[in-house]
């Protein structure tokens, strides 16, 4: 009877403090991007009773999230159009007002880019917390009233506590409650992940506000996320924990990648190993698959912060644990140029060379840290001339890759790269083939008739592994997989 006393309380406590908790009407997001964009289109289909608000500085994006034509949306990601038009103009608006934002806002969202620094101490390891510390400064300068603040962007364990410095050194009196609340997006799926996500993890402080705060996020969640699904911690841990994911998923890719050359070098075939040991319930079949190479925007970034973070702390043998994951997937990269170099009579100077795909994966817009900018710089600086042909990334993004890079002038990238609008027109007259991209046009695509209207003997590197190496043989290619035996 005891027993059952104490658990009708309990239900009465967690009941009451539900009636009491905040309510969340407005919710403003700075920084319109890949996390920021997706994130909240979702967030408003499934909280209709929420009014979201994302703020951006940069005009041209807010812009493009506004147009009317849902094909200028500046970021693409499968389903992420059909989100947009149901909630755009009910409930999610995109604004370059972010001082009003902030302002109207009972929650604000963080969702600031956080790339390696370029300059002074930590330089190409540690993550540049410019933008973070400058939306911290306006929202303790702009806020009127409370608010709930909470870390989207990827940050370094500990950056919590610079941001409640700032936002408790308010000059107004308004109080501030901290949250982490990492994202676990992969590119390309990005909708789906946020709808069914594997978790919803939410780091706050363990004093009583700080738990009120966790809560209230947790609520928002709870409108479409299975409540065992919503994990909550401490700050520390939360910020952590996103560093760590994506560090052992890169570990994975260069795992694989690494027994992939040992494949080569033996007439093993990788995707016979991954499936033989993805099998194995300890291990799991995912992220084994062999390529050119991981990219994108979190994988080395992320590594490199927590290599620099263990480095700060002394923690030297884990740094470089860690660091190898990287090596080994600068190593994946520089081969697969060297074995175009070499099969290509070991000079690669004026031919032509078709990349089929410039994206860092399929269904996705995003370029950053693609392999395809590293493998197209090591064969430009061996003078060979490049077919850029990408389904989703513009002519203008290629070459502002490209010049990032800094290894060659604008000018020089513009006459060595030709981008165009076909695969076809790509490999027209190529002396060899790269796949870069998995992109599924490429698998379907006449190969027969790209066979006939290249130079002989033609050549493909599959750095994806997507295409039937003996149905390529067949057809008269001389063909190159990522860990296959030559044919």
């Amino acid at each position: 009877m005891d027993e059952q006393l104490n658990v009708m309380l309990l239900d009465f406590l967690v009941d009451s403090s539900k009636e009491t908790m905040k309510k969340i009407n407005t919710i403003c997001c700075i920084g319109a991007g890949y996390v920021g964009g997706p994130t909240m289109a979702v967030l408003a289909l499934k909280c209709p009773d929420i009014r979201v608000v994302v703020v951006d500085a940069n005009a041209a994006r807010i812009e493009a999230w506004n147009h009317e034509d849902l094909s200028f949306l500046p970021v693409y990601e499968p389903g992420l159009a059909e989100v947009v038009s149901k909630a755009r103009g009910r409930n999610l608006f995109f604004s370059k007002e972010v001082d009003q934002g902030i302002r109207e806002a009972d929650m604000i969202f963080i969702s600031v880019n956080t790339p390696t620094k370029t300059y002074g101490e930590g330089k190409g390891m540690a993550a540049d917390l410019k933008w973070v510390e400058l939306c911290a400064r306006q929202i303790a300068e702009v806020a009127t009233s409370s608010k709930i603040v909470v870390e989207k962007s990827t940050l370094p364990v500990r950056t919590a506590q610079a941001v409640k410095d700032i936002l408790h050194n308010s000059p107004s009196a308004v109080s501030f409650q901290v949250l982490s609340n990492p994202e676990f997006l992969a590119e390309g799926t990005a909708v789906q992940d946020l709808l069914n996500p594997d978790r919803v993890l939410i780091g706050g402080d363990q004093s009583e506000a700080g738990k009120e705060a966790i809560q209230a996020l947790a609520g928002i969640y709870a409108a479409w996320v299975p409540e065992e699904k919503i994990l909550t911690t401490n700050l520390w841990s939360s910020e952590l924990s996103k560093l760590t994911a994506n560090a052992f998923l890169a570990q994975r890719v260069s795992s694989i990648n690494s027994i992939s050359e040992l494949c080569e070098a033996t007439g093993a075939d990788v995707d016979d190993v991954a499936k033989a040991i993805g099998m194995d319930s300890r291990i799991g079949p995912k992220f084994l698959k062999a390529s050119v190479g991981f990219g994108g925007s979190c994988f080395k970034k992320d590594i490199l912060n927590l290599v620099y973070i263990c480095r700060s702390y002394q923690l030297h043998e884990v740094a470089d644990y860690w660091e190898q994951v990287i090596k080994i997937n600068d190593h994946q990269t520089a081969r697969f140029a060297k074995q175009i170099i070499k099969s290509l009579y070991n000079t690669v100077n004026g031919k032509k060379i078709a990349f089929l795909g410039w994206a860092f994966k399929k269904d996705t817009n995003d370029t950053r840290e693609s392999a395809a900018i590293y493998v197209a710089d090591h064969l430009l600086d061996e003078c060979a001339s490049l077919v850029v042909y990408d389904p989703k990334v513009s002519k203008e993004k290629i070459y502002a890759d490209l010049d990032f890079l800094n290894t060659r002038s604008s000018d020089e990238n513009r006459s060595l790269v030709q981008v165009v609008d076909s695969a076809y027109e790509a490999c027209k007259d190529a002396a060899a083939v790269a796949i870069l991209t998995e992109w599924d046009e490429f698998v379907v695509l006449d190969w027969e008739q790209i066979h006939a209207h290249m130079k002989q003997p033609a050549t493909v590197f599959d750095g994806r592994n997507i295409l039937d190496a003996s149905r390529m043989e067949k057809l008269g290619f001389r063909f190159q997989g990522i860990g296959k035996p030559a044919v």
